[in-house]
This record gives C-alpha cells, structure tokens and sequence, in this order.
C-alpha cells in the first residue's frame, strides 16, 4: 500500500469520503513539490512512510502517525525557524475538519513539533516517528552525500560563508547526543552508520 493508499484510506475512516481525501493530498502535494524543495518532498514522506510499515505493529495510534507524515514538512520557508509549529497547526487546522478526535489531533501536532528537536519523547509513537525522520542519517554514503546536497539546495539563498556554520551547529548538535535514534529498532538498524556519515559532512568530505 502507498502511503496515498494510506492516507486515504485513513480519512475516510472518520466519515469522509475519497474526494475529500483526493482533495487534501493534492493540496499537500502542491507544497511538497513547489520550488526550491529539494528534500523536503513526496519522496521524503514515502521514505518515513516506508521504514516505519515494520515497526506498525509497535504503534499505537497509527492513523496521527500516518497524518503527521503528511504534514510535517508541509510548511517549509529556509527564512523561517517555525515551521514545524506552523505545519502543526495546519495540520489541527485540516484534521479537525475531518471529525479526527481532538486528542488525536494533538499528538498528532506533537509528532509535528518533535522532529524541532528530535530529542527523546515520554511517547513511544513520537520516538518511532521521529526516528523515521531521522533514517536518512543512516543511510549508505552515496544517499546520505545525496541528502546532504540537496538541503544544501534548499538553502542556496545563503552563500557558503552564512550556510556551513549554520549546518556545523547542527552537524555537532547530532553528533553531542548520546543517542540519534531512540527506538531500539531505529538505534540498531542506522545509529553507527549516522555517525559515520555526520562525522564525514562535518569534516568537508561532502562537496556540495
């Protein structure tokens, strides 16, 4: 199943119909393929969506993470810093339309919010997803060279004097966390390969 599938098939479980479903994917899709984004698009929800399908049994509430996936990044401006709380609230925005529980709505909104910080959450369904928004880390070196490069993309607004001290901070933030992922799945499958590969981009081995 597709993640389109999914979504799908998640809305009309609160009393919608498809082309209400249809409606709101292709109101996303028109953000996630709007210019100048490079990572932050469908193909990056298809990867959260895909490593996450063998840890679903593990998940509580599957449908907020299922919403959540569409709608993390789906607010995504290099001159801002509040984009996760603006996807978040976007995202209670159109789910409360749907008739989805308000304290769905609301975790929902804190998986959103979580991939801010990626720090370790008392919720293990925040910890899974946010650990699938993290896989791309520990990926194999030509796809995390290629993931490196086209953020670097996203941000070439800024010259390289401005954009390389901004992503060292966050090159060194992840590499000072005593752990990347925090689910043991996410940890054993992608942590070691995530340090080589930050460890390399922090020490000029990716060109952008």
């Amino acid at each position: 199943m597709t993640l389109r599938e999914a979504f799908t098939d998640a809305v009309q479980r609160y009393g919608s119909d498809r082309t209400v479903a249809d409606a709101l994917w292709q109101e996303a899709m028109r953000h996630y393929q709007s210019r100048g984004r490079t990572y932050h698009t469908l193909a990056h929800l298809e990867q959260v969506y895909r490593v996450l399908i063998p840890v679903q049994d593990r998940i509580d509430d599957w449908d907020s993470v299922l919403f959540a996936i569409l709608y993390h990044d789906y607010i995504y401006d290099v001159y801002r810093h509040d984009n996760e709380e603006k996807s978040a609230d976007f995202a209670r925005e159109r789910l409360a339309r749907l008739n989805f529980p308000p304290e769905r709505i609301a975790l929902c909104a804190d998986m959103i919010v979580a991939t801010k910080g990626h720090v370790a959450a008392d919720v293990s369904d925040i910890n899974y997803f946010t650990d699938a928004d993290l896989c791309i880390l520990g990926t194999d070196g030509p796809t995390y060279s290629g993931y490196a490069i086209a953020v670097r993309q996203e941000y070439s607004i800024y010259p390289d004097m401005l954009y390389r001290p901004g992503r060292r901070k966050v090159l060194e933030r992840f590499l000072k966390m005593d752990r990347l992922f925090k689910t043991v799945e996410f940890y054993e499958q992608y942590e070691a390969q995530a340090r080589i590969n930050l460890a390399r981009e922090l020490g000029g081995g990716i060109v952008y």
